[in-house]
């Protein structure tokens, strides 16, 4: 998988994201920490790792995602979150997807057969039903975990949807985007594993509400 680079989002990490880098130290990947430069605390845990950092320009879950994607040059990239609940034992399997099925994305979902999460609670799992329902019913989305970022693809074909949305709303506009446009996804089971340290950085009620409000936007406006 030398041609893959981990893209990995970070905020206030410097408890898990060194765990999750000596997890990770000896699989054959490029690595892409972005943060923002202020964040003293999670550079300075991270020193002694082998990875490249890119220092955010703005604010925002999505807009980390975006600036890392359109920056990265290998084949694939992959999100890979940086609280130690994604399994890379995954990635095989997602690769493998891309690489040799040739889809254009794989979304890593919690709720296929043989998945499952220790970090979801009823309302996080209520709210990915009803939007992962909202996507397949209009959307015509054939993923089941619409909210969950463990995303595996080809990254040129992914810079070319001109995602835009800063804030978790990221979640929904690379799936939906990306069927608009032809892209060939997929789901591949997951089974997210608690975090290490910290908490949520989603507010599941204003986060909600944004991804809502941007669902409708796409299917009445965009």
């Amino acid at each position: 998988m030398e041609d893959l680079t981990l893209l990995i989002p970070a905020k206030k990490e410097k408890e898990s994201l060194p765990q999750v880098l000596n997890e990770i130290k000896n699989l054959k990947v490029k690595i892409l920490i972005v943060l923002e430069e202020s964040d003293h605390d999670t550079i300075n845990s991270i020193k002694e790792f082998n990875c490249e950092i890119l220092y955010q320009k703005n604010k925002g879950y999505g807009d980390a995602l975006i600036q890392g994607i359109n920056h990265i040059n290998t084949n694939y990239f992959c999100i890979f979150n940086a609280d130690g609940s994604f399994d890379p034992k995954e990635l095989n399997s997602m690769y493998d997807k891309v690489n040799n099925e040739n889809f254009d994305l794989v979304f890593g979902s919690r709720y296929e057969l043989n998945s499952g999460s220790e970090d979801d609670t009823i309302i996080t799992y209520s709210g990915n039903k009803i939007f992962s329902f909202i996507g397949k019913f209009f959307f015509k989305l054939p993923i089941s975990d619409i909210l969950y970022t463990y995303v595996l693809g080809k990254t040129e074909n992914t810079k070319k949807l001109n995602l835009e949305c800063k804030d978790f709303s990221f979640c929904v506009e690379l799936p939906v985007k990306a069927k608009r446009k032809g892209l060939k996804i997929t789901a591949n089971k997951s089974y997210e594993r608690l975090r290490i340290a910290g908490k949520k950085k989603v507010n599941a009620f204003l986060d909600g509400y944004k991804i809502l409000k941007y669902m409708l936007y796409l299917y009445f406006v965009k």
